[in-house]
């Protein structure tokens, strides 16, 4: 079974969650979750990815986010591995945290928008312990609950609400950021424990797409059925699929058998070198500047002209062209 695309452009809504590893907990302590908000801040700031809403269950979080740049892989790459990272560092512990990578459902926002809000909101009472629970102890959990971005939403004073979410984006909908707009909301959030509210993620049942036919079709011309795909793009997405960047580069290095900090390392040049910043750049939904990163801190433009000089070459050189396609195919076989 293929797994959705991700669809990526400016102004998009999605609907994110990730998952512990073997259904571990992703959350240990109430400074793992302050942590967690610290390094989602960052990210958002980083890549100037809005946070309309969020839900951080043990072993799980729901969050709801706008990506004006439409870089949201870029963003939840960093987000994800910054925390990882953290993680495993005050809990002794390596290897992954989350079970696969991230799962995003594309919204539109006119239609679902809010639905998707008040779905993830819900979360803190959809476990079996609050099953047959009164409607007054389900609000009463939900309003207290502080891993959640909706008692911001509820609160009377704007300065008790976190600085990182932005409460205008869901408010718009139901009257502005004002206590009238407060109040209703806490009207749409309340009408969730009827049992026939449905789950609104469930449209997206195999495509990842929450909207009317209207917009999945919309979204289906313009960013998915843009190329007929070409006989290498199998290897070439399964490779996008499989690699995060430092993995790409400590298999590229295993299967050319060069060590990492020689085809790494500033004022390096060659073939290979220029190979792997081009795989990168294809395969890893990253910049130019990150790479450079990578590479040995190089800038940009420096990154860009050993692309430019290798994608020449590559037009011209019949067996680098074979040795190119021969390495990606290899590193799609390569699973980690």
């Amino acid at each position: 079974m293929t797994r959705p695309l991700r669809i990526e452009y400016p102004d998009a809504h999605y609907h994110v969650t990730c998952r512990g590893n073997n259904k571990g907990k992703i959350f240990k302590s109430p400074d793992d979750r302050e942590m967690f908000l610290k390094k989602l801040t960052l990210s958002g700031e980083i890549y100037e990815v809005s946070i309309l809403a969020y839900v951080l269950m043990s072993n799980h979080f729901h969050l709801l986010v706008k990506t004006p740049k439409g870089n949201l892989s870029q963003f939840m790459r960093h987000f994800n591995i910054s925390y990882t990272v953290v993680f495993n560092k005050r809990h002794d512990s390596v290897g992954h945290l989350y079970q696969g990578r991230y799962k995003a459902f594309l919204i539109e926002a006119d239609s679902y928008l809010m639905e998707v809000s008040r779905y993830i909101h819900l979360n803190p009472i959809r476990i079996k312990k609050y099953a047959d629970a009164a409607s007054e102890e389900k609000w009463e959990i939900l309003r207290n609950y502080d891993s959640s971005s909706l008692p911001g939403y509820l609160a009377k004073n704007k300065r008790k609400g976190k600085g990182f979410i932005d409460y205008a984006a869901l408010l718009s909908y139901e009257g502005g950021d004002t206590q009238k707009g407060r109040d209703n909301y806490r009207s749409f959030m309340q009408s969730g424990f009827n049992e026939d509210i449905r789950n609104p993620l469930k449209i997206g049942a195999g495509h990842s797409i929450v909207g009317t036919n209207e917009f999945i079709d919309k979204v289906k011309e313009k960013y998915i059925e843009i190329k007929k795909p070409s006989r290498e793009q199998p290897a070439l997405k399964e490779l996008t699929e499989v690699y995060t960047p430092e993995e790409l580069i400590k298999q590229f290095c295993r299967y050319i058998e060069i060590e990492q900090m020689a085809i790494c390392k500033r004022g390096i040049n060659s073939n290979e070198r220029s190979m792997l910043m081009e795989l990168l750049y294809r395969f890893c939904n990253i910049t130019q500047t990150e790479i450079g990163r990578l590479m040995g801190g190089i800038d940009y433009s420096a990154v860009s002209q050993a692309r430019k000089r290798f994608n020449l070459k590559l037009s011209k050189d019949t067996r680098l062209r074979s040795r190119f396609k021969k390495t990606v195919n290899q590193l799609s076989r390569l699973k980690i």
